[in-house]
């Protein structure tokens, strides 16, 4: 009977500990924070598409899966034999650049509160940036950044020699970002977002949770 009780408390402590780990760690699945810094994507013009997806770019190679993926007008730049092209970019080896108004970042879990990024933009343009509750674009448009011409300004070298960091606050989730305004003319990097959890997390947390009031109503029983 001792022996019962004490395999019982032991079991009834642990998973008292697990649940308190998971309570402990909500703020951490609560949300994420990332920054897509393009490195190691493809070099001149090459697509993006689901190198940060668990997927591949164009030519094949893989990063970290953050669950972004992009559209194929949206490509890697990189300097080569033929530049520099840019100068100045935060994180320097590649950076982003739209082929067109299509070239879209979608998240499929959502990210929440604020967009920021780099850019070099050789004009100023209203609404370059947008971000938008559905995929691909579409849904809501939650928030716009007008971009200002500054990509030579103050700085000597490639027509595109500064990078300015802006950011943009919305409401509620996002799950897309075109960055399809003065298309081929303006340079990215560093985008910032905070990702939601996956479904799966939030599963994770609410078991804990629900072990954590079963126990509770175990002793007090």
């Amino acid at each position: 009977m001792k022996l019962k009780r004490s395999l019982s408390r032991s079991g009834s402590l642990a998973a008292i500990g697990i649940a308190t780990a998971l309570v402990v760690a909500a703020p951490a699945f609560a949300q994420s924070a990332i920054t897509i810094d393009f490195e190691n994507t493809p070099g001149y013009f090459h697509a993006i598409a689901d190198f940060y997806n668990g997927g591949t770019d164009s030519l094949g190679r893989s990063g970290v899966n953050y669950g972004v993926s992009f559209s194929s007008a949206a490509a890697g730049l990189s300097n080569d034999a033929l530049g520099p092209y840019y100068a100045g970019a935060p994180s320097a080896a590649t950076v982003l650049v739209a082929f067109d108004s299509s070239a879209v970042m979608n998240v499929a879990a959502g990210f929440v509160d604020r967009l920021s990024f780099y850019y070099a933009s050789d004009a100023s343009t209203l609404d370059a940036v947008t971000v938008w509750s559905g995929p691909d674009a579409t849904g809501t448009l939650l928030a716009s950044a007008s971009l200002f011409g500054n990509a030579g300004l103050g700085c000597s070298g490639p027509a595109y020699c500064r990078f300015d960091l802006t950011s943009v606050m919305f409401a509620g989730t996002a799950r897309s970002v075109s960055f399809g305004g003065n298309a081929g003319n303006v340079l990215y990097d560093n985008v910032s977002i905070t990702t939601v959890p996956e479904p799966a997390t939030f599963a994770l947390f609410a078991s804990g949770l629900l072990a954590v009031g079963m126990l509770k109503r175990r002793r007090h029983g």
